[in-house]
């Protein structure tokens, strides 16, 4: 049989969307979950994201978000940058939060940059910069061969990455595929290599308000898109401090 397994991205503290994507890979059978980081930062629930994920995903990797936990957000745009604040605070450990906060942060902290197994590497932004570098689609068309070119020198068949919140592939040909659809289904063949992006479980920005993640069978890689209420998620932030309403705007728009 073929290797079976799910891999989910950018969970950016959003609980219900969170658990309707774990519901999903879970009535698809998988057992094996992987993570490509930025558990944290915009949503309102990076307790119960983390707790989740440390308890479901068998590789969590480090996402900018869950980095400017330890090392500033100062990059960031100012509701990035307050949301981290607001993060920290729920999370950072203190003498009256008692072991499970230790825990939560201590495995924030040592999340590894990327993993490989066998063909396949998998990171939060590109093999040149695992943390920090985004991938478009726009790079195949706005003079960026010579980066994206350099990127498949460092992937053997396929790199599997998030951090733009917008599922795409794009084939070492610089042809590129778009998931638009509930399931996007696309076999990567042996004479190409691959950069498959798998979108954001947390806060698509594709104009698509539905929560992404991404089933792989064998050569086959699938995308799939599962509503959640995005608006109870929304009301949350608005209740939150630190987090500025367009936080929760934005997961109505997928934007």
């Amino acid at each position: 049989m073929p290797e079976r397994y799910a891999i989910v991205s950018d969970v950016h503290s959003n609980l219900e969307s969170l658990t309707e994507v774990l519901s999903d890979i879970d009535a698809h059978g998988h057992d094996t979950i992987y993570c490509l980081g930025d558990v944290v930062g915009y949503g309102p629930d990076p307790e119960e994201c983390t707790d989740i994920i440390m308890a479901r995903c068998e590789t969590t990797i480090r996402g900018n978000h869950d980095e400017a936990l330890f090392m500033g957000a100062e990059r960031f745009n100012p509701f990035a940058r307050a949301a981290i604040r607001y993060t920290r605070e729920k999370l950072k450990p203190g003498l009256l939060r008692g072991r499970k906060s230790s825990e939560r942060w201590e495995w924030l902290r040592s999340l590894p940059l990327t993993f490989r197994r066998g063909a396949a590497l998998y990171v939060h932004g590109s093999p040149r910069d695992p943390v920090n570098e985004y991938v478009y689609q726009e790079d195949v068309f706005f003079n960026a061969e010579p980066k994206l070119r350099e990127i498949f020198e460092e992937v053997e068949q396929v790199v599997f990455c998030g951090h733009t919140h917008m599922p795409v592939i794009i084939r070492s040909d610089l042809k590129t595929f778009v998931p638009r659809d509930g399931v996007h289904e696309h076999t990567l063949e042996d004479d190409y290599k691959y950069i498959v992006n798998c979108g954001s479980v947390g806060q698509p920005r594709d104009r698509d308000p539905r929560a992404c993640w991404v089933e792989i069978e064998g050569a086959v890689v699938r995308h799939h898109r599962v509503e959640y209420d995005y608006k109870r998620t929304a009301e949350k932030i608005n209740r939150a401090p630190l987090l500025d309403e367009i936080l929760g705007t934005r997961l109505g728009k997928g934007m």
